[in-house]
């Protein structure tokens, strides 16, 4: 499995001097399963991307409802960015 991290550049500092904290984001892109492994070969079914096929927390979550496939047979993609964690930001007048 592949796992693709992408690191948003940091800003210089936080206004007011504020606790920096990253975020992170995951989706799945296309499947990687192996269609033909029984056989001895390689095919892949051509998903491009992960579509749930419930809603967040249940189990059909988990399944793609374009190719049947569970999550973990999607390619991982990580993208963490690193966010100023201030109530108060110069640009919205600390409202």
């Amino acid at each position: 499995m592949r796992r693709v991290i992408v690191v948003s550049p940091q800003p210089a500092r936080c206004p007011n001097n504020s606790i920096m904290r990253p975020v992170r984001v995951v989706t799945y892109g296309e499947c990687q399963r192996n269609q033909a492994a029984r056989l001895g070969g390689h095919v892949l079914d051509g998903c491009n991307d992960f579509i749930a096929s419930g809603e967040e927390g249940t189990a059909a979550a988990l399944t793609c409802a374009a190719c049947g496939c569970h999550r973990n047979f999607h390619r991982r993609e990580i993208q963490i960015t690193v966010v100023c964690d201030c109530s108060s930001h110069p640009t919205n007048n600390g409202a």
